[in-house]
């Protein structure tokens, strides 16, 4: 009787602490940083050297995800500095477009293009990981997070899947306990280290604890600091029309 009553509770604590299905955690940690209705921000991004600033540019961004495929559609609008206010970008399925009025021409872009600093175009569209990565579960381990705090986490492994995504591979450290994520290495085709991005501050944006800093650090030069910054959250009616290049011409915000 002894022995079965130990053998179960053996079970019971191994199920307590049971490995999560990687895949479902990553897809909870796209719902914590994207909002599951159509939604707008403003994100500021400001780049250091040698920690001077050097350069900064505001987006107002609007989100919404397909109705079919599940994937967000963006609308990025440059509102600073003034040499790019009014410049607009487009993603709409894995296709990234740019619209200068100056010369009124739409031209298909990388999303591995950099923006500013280490923010690439990738980095300020909405993307659902989940639908463009494969997730292994890669251990738990003991790391500080962007406000130099120890955290116990789970370690993701993420491989691409889905062509013209913005990284080959990323490594995400995720907190186990809010499945909050902490941290993440971003790597090229050929296995080099891009940049290393701490998600911080995090507060509370349309009823959701989320990240409004993302602190993104080079991969060779860690006096290179690129900050992301997300405010001005709010629900909003998005028209599909915004969300279609041969519309780009003819945007307005309201």
């Amino acid at each position: 009787m002894l022995k079965t009553l130990l053998i179960s509770t053996l079970l019971l604590a191994g199920m307590a602490h049971a490995a999560p299905d990687a895949q479902q955690l990553l897809a909870a940690t796209d719902a914590i940083r994207n909002p599951d209705k159509p939604f707008a921000l403003t994100t500021t991004l400001t780049e250091y050297r040698n920690g001077k600033q050097t350069d900064s540019s505001t987006l107002a961004v609007y989100s919404k995800a397909d109705k079919v495929g599940g994937e967000f559609r963006s609308l990025i609008r440059f509102v600073a500095p003034a040499r790019d206010a009014g410049k607009l970008m487009l993603k709409s399925g894995n296709d990234l477009w740019f619209y200068d009025p100056a010369n009124k021409a739409s031209i298909r872009i990388s999303p591995q293009q950099r923006l500013l600093g280490q923010a690439a175009n990738g980095d300020v569209v909405t993307v659902n990981l989940a639908k463009d990565y494969k997730a292994e579960l890669g251990g738990e381990e003991d790391v500080q997070d962007g406000e130099r705090k120890n955290r116990h986490a789970y370690k993701l492994v993420l491989a691409a899947v889905a062509p013209d995504v913005t990284y080959h591979k990323i490594e995400m450290w995720v907190d186990g306990a809010s499945s909050q994520p902490i941290k993440s290495k971003f790597y090229a085709d050929s296995g080099r280290l891009l940049k290393t991005a701490y998600y911080r501050h995090y507060e509370n944006r349309l009823g959701v604890l989320r990240p409004t800093e993302t602190v993104i650090i080079d991969g060779l030069d860690p006096n290179w600091v690129t900050v992301m910054r997300f405010a001005d959250y709010g629900w909003r009616d998005i028209a599909d029309s915004w969300l279609q290049k041969d519309y780009l011409p003819r945007f307005k915000p309201e």
